[in-house]
C-alpha cells in the first residue's frame, strides 16, 4: 500500500463514509505471506486501528523460498504482525464474531506431496479492529 497512498487513502475514506467497521482486505500475488493492522495515519505510531490485512503467499509457483520469517524493516513498519516467505496459502473461516485466519505453508513445493502446516495463526473478533494472535 505504501507504493499507492492516495489509492489506499480513497479507500479508507469510503470506508469511513460508508460507516464499515472492522474492514478486511484478503489479497497477495506477492509470493510471500504477512499479516498487518490497517491504520488511519501510517505516518502517526498511536494512530487507530481500522482494520487488518492478509496477504496469501502463493501456492503453486516453483522457488519453494528460504523460510524466513523477520518481518522486514520492523521500526518503519510497526503495524505488520507476521512475514513468512515460504509457499502457501491463508485458509478463513469466518462466523459472526470473528474471522480465524491460519497462514499455511509447504516447505518445499518442489517436492511432490509435501504436507502444509499451520505457521501462525490469528483472530479478528467484531468490534475489535486488528489481528489478534492465537
Amino acid at each position: 500500500w505504501d507504493g499507492y497512498r492516495a489509492s489506499r487513502a480513497r479507500i479508507q475514506q469510503g470506508w469511513r463514509d460508508r460507516g464499515t467497521r472492522n474492514p478486511i482486505v484478503l489479497t497477495g500475488d506477492v509470493h510471500r505471506a504477512w499479516a498487518n493492522d490497517l491504520k488511519a495515519d501510517y505516518s502517526n505510531a498511536n494512530s487507530a486501528t481500522i482494520g487488518c490485512e492478509l496477504v496469501t503467499s502463493s501456492a503453486t509457483s516453483s522457488a519453494d523460498g528460504d523460510g524466513s520469517t523477520t518481518i522486514p524493516d520492523v521500526a518503519t513498519n510497526p503495524w505488520l504482525k507476521f512475514y513468512n516467505n515460504r509457499r502457501g496459502y491463508v485458509r478463513t473461516t469466518l462466523s459472526p464474531t470473528q474471522l480465524r485466519a491460519d497462514f499455511r505453508a509447504v516447505a518445499k513445493v518442489s517436492e511432490h506431496g509435501a504436507a502444509a502446516s499451520t505457521v501462525k495463526s490469528f483472530v479478528i473478533e467484531e468490534g475489535r479492529p486488528g489481528l489478534q494472535a492465537v
